[in-house]
């Protein structure tokens, strides 16, 4: 069995984390053997690394090995690509086909983001993996196939099968044997050997010296949270490599190729909520719409009570420029508009509070037959397309049809 250091060597695996040690110690003892193998990690890690493992120190190394993305084949086209099809079988099928499992029989293939397959390849990636027989796409005649599985996924598989997207019973067969590769950030003391390996590949690429980190960009370096992982590393690298005149790189000059580098501190985030927005179903939209309709009331009632305090005068139209405008919609002219006061003798049995109750309702009353009025006239002359007329009165389509609903128009 070749030894742990010794595959590292032969594969071009740069590292020491305990992890990722683990990982490829589980690979070599998992090679000679013909059991599934499934390799979870982020993406950007190696993963693809693992397959070529188990395949090279296999007894199947000098037969075909076949990588496959499946989560770049369309859906429609991906059933054809793995397991062939007749001639005939449909549209564009000018000749028949052999599929990735009739290819590599004797030998290896590796599923990519396996967890992208639809759940009618799921099952028969199942019979595959139960008997070794599949059907070509078009036939009915059953086909043998002697091939080793290897998948990998950066999906939580638990959370997909939970959702129906990935069948139970497939996810036992292909993790028969589950490795895991740790992200880049969880190797601390692998990411500068990485970085330096990176930066002698480019300098020999490029036919110029190699960069250098100070001792602060090693620090920064290893502190960064890479969600990206080895690929970004490697693109940092390569910028760095090309751009820079000056060899040896600073804190400063390295902060420029961590993209957010002050947002990777802790966060406590709530995954439940992360992809959904303040519009996400009908009962936010309603909330919405409640809390608009309230700061409407609010902004009437502090319009109402100034009025009756300092009267229809200039400084009250200084003072609630804003919310006059706002009420009227006219955000184009700057001439406010003169707002009529109704005044209701104050007589000896009125309080004060009845006072201020009663103007406040009938200066309510008024506007709200105004906003009526102006909203039907728009509609008539627009022959009652919404579009226009809340172009014409200065307000959204969907504000106008609010106070449509609100005033049964």
């Amino acid at each position: 069995m070749e030894s742990l250091q010794a595959t590292k060597q032969r594969f071009g695996i740069i590292g020491n984390d305990v992890q990722l040690n683990r990982a490829i110690e589980k690979a070599i003892r998992v090679a000679p053997t013909d059991i599934s193998v499934l390799v979870v990690g982020e993406s950007g890690v190696g993963k693809e690394n693992i397959p070529r493992i188990i395949h090279q120190l296999s007894h199947r190394k000098h037969a075909k090995y076949i990588a496959v993305n499946c989560g770049a084949i369309p859906e429609g086209t991906i059933d054809s690509e793995l397991f062939g099809h007749e001639k005939g079988a449909f549209t564009g099928a000018t000749q028949a086909r052999k599929g990735y499992f009739e290819v590599a029989d004797g030998g290896t293939i590796f599923l990519d983001e396996v967890g992208e397959l639809p759940l009618t390849t799921q099952v028969r990636l199942l019979r595959v993996l139960e008997n070794g027989e599949f059907i070509k796409v078009g036939s009915s005649q059953v086909q043998k196939t002697n091939v080793r599985i290897v998948a990998a996924t950066n999906v939580n598989m638990h959370d997909a099968i939970t959702k129906g997207k990935f069948r139970e019973d497939l996810y036992y067969r292909l993790s028969t044997i589950e490795i895991f590769l740790p992200p880049l950030r969880q190797r601390g003391e692998d990411i500068h050997l990485l970085f330096r390996k990176f930066a002698a590949d480019f300098a020999q690429k490029y036919r110029m010296p190699a960069i250098r980190l100070e001792d602060n960009a090693v620090r920064m370096l290893a502190n960064y949270n890479f969600p990206g992982n080895i690929r970004q590393l490697r693109n940092i690298a390569e910028q760095i490599s090309v751009v820079e005149e000056n060899r040896n790189i600073t804190p400063e000059k390295l902060a420029q190729y961590l993209p957010n580098i002050q947002g990777n501190l802790p966060a406590v985030v709530n995954n439940n909520n992360t992809h959904k927005n303040d519009f996400a179903n009908e009962r936010d939209i309603m909330y919405k719409i409640l809390f608009d309709m309230r700061n409407d009331i609010n902004d009437l009632k502090k319009l109402t009570l100034d009025l009756l305090k300092e009267g229809n005068s200039k400084q009250v139209r200084e003072d609630n420029h804003r919310l006059i405008q706002k009420i009227y919609q006219e955000q184009q002219t700057e001439e406010i508009p003169e707002v009529e006061v109704v005044q209701i003798p104050k007589t000896p049995k009125q309080s004060n509070y009845d006072f201020v109750e009663a103007i406040e309702e009938d200066e309510s009353l008024s506007l709200q037959d105004k906003e009526v009025e102006m909203i039907k006239k728009s509609l008539e002359k627009n022959n009652g397309k919404r579009k226009l007329a809340a172009k014409e009165l200065g307000i959204s389509e969907r504000t106008l049809y609010r106070k449509i609903k609100q005033y049964d128009l």
